[in-house]
């Protein structure tokens, strides 16, 4: 398992966000994370990793910045930190892990948290959670680091979510944390009203009915459940789904629903008729979610509100269901 590397320079900076830099390497476009290799300027010398581009995979189209060897060299770590981020190989990383430093809550007692299996459901779901403190937490099963989702820098813009929590090997979060349960149990203790949770953008998948990354929905939901919180999972509708089955209803929805051994409802749009299979569910009135979601970034598989209303109507339903539930 090699990992794909080759040496180039720094040709172009297209675009500087909060934790990316969206760069091109002797032209070909790349993604850097500078909170990770240190600063990316014009003219750097620099590793970048071309394997997902090279081998046509859906990693966007670009190769991603794996050393600047201009100016990364002998980067300090954070003050204070020494547990790694992806102990263990060529990528591990010091991070202050807020464990070590913040309390815990000893349980999440009655927190609502919305469960997403696709990171194209966080955004209409905090649409639904507006004017409540909202932390989001990233799990694995998509895109490891926070700062590659351009949805979460428009949702915290617009005041739609508070914090952005990395739960390993999730990373370049706001907060870092060991894993789903502590990441609860943070936002718990910071007495936020609810959390979002989803995997990073793009999904893991092997065509089979386990082995995807939306199976960490479940993950999500049996941890709010063990630790007191009210798990609400997020439905994957998609009419445009060739893979579809049970009235519009994705596999991986069903997948995540066997593995959840935690009570979790089911938020369900009213007025959509419900496989007969998905009996664990809550109507939910998404009237005026289209107008709630305006000026979101609303894209799933290249198709947006109009060509796949119930799959954005579906996530503001866990949105609207989890508001419902906050004490």
């Amino acid at each position: 398992m090699p990992v794909g590397l080759r040496r180039g320079t720094v040709t172009a900076i297209r675009e500087r966000v909060e934790g990316l830099v969206r760069c091109e390497v002797d032209g070909e476009p790349c993604i850097a994370y500078p909170r990770l290799t240190g600063a990316v300027a014009l003219g750097d010398e620099v590793l970048v990793n071309v394997q997902a581009r090279a081998l046509g995979l859906g990693s966007g189209g670009f190769d991603v910045l794996h050393a600047n060897l201009t100016r990364g060299l002998g980067l300090e770590p954070e003050p204070g930190a020494h547990v790694m981020t992806l102990p263990y190989t060529p990528l591990q990383a010091a991070a202050a892990f807020a464990e070590e430093r913040e309390t815990l809550a000893v349980t999440l007692d009655g927190l609502p948290v919305v469960c997403c299996s696709l990171h194209s459901q966080v955004a209409p779901a905090a649409a639904a959670l507006a004017g409540l403190r909202v932390a989001y937490v990233q799990v694995a099963g998509g895109a490891l680091p926070v700062s590659l989702s351009d949805t979460v820098r428009v949702l915290k813009r617009r005041g739609l979510v508070e914090t952005a929590v990395a739960a390993a090997p999730c990373l370049d979060g706001d907060v870092q944390c060991a894993g789903m349960p502590s990441a609860l149990a943070w936002a718990a203790a910071r007495e936020f009203d609810v959390v979002v949770c989803s995997v990073g953008p793009g999904l893991v998948g092997t065509g089979s009915p386990l082995g995807h990354g939306a199976v960490s929905a479940a993950d999500a939901a049996n941890a709010a459940g063990a630790l007191g919180g009210r798990p609400v999972l997020a439905v994957r509708i998609s009419h445009g789904d060739r893979r579809e089955r049970h009235h519009g209803v994705s596999h991986h929805t069903r997948a995540v629903v066997e593995l959840a051994l935690a009570r979790t409802v089911v938020a369900w749009p009213a007025g959509l008729d419900a496989p007969p299979w998905l009996e664990a569910r809550e109507e939910v009135d998404v009237a005026g979610w289209a107008d709630a979601c305006e000026g979101l970034p609303l894209s799933h598989m290249g198709r947006g509100p109009v060509d796949d209303p119930w799959f954005f109507a579906a996530a503001f339903a866990a949105g609207r269901l989890a508001r419902s539930l906050v004490r």
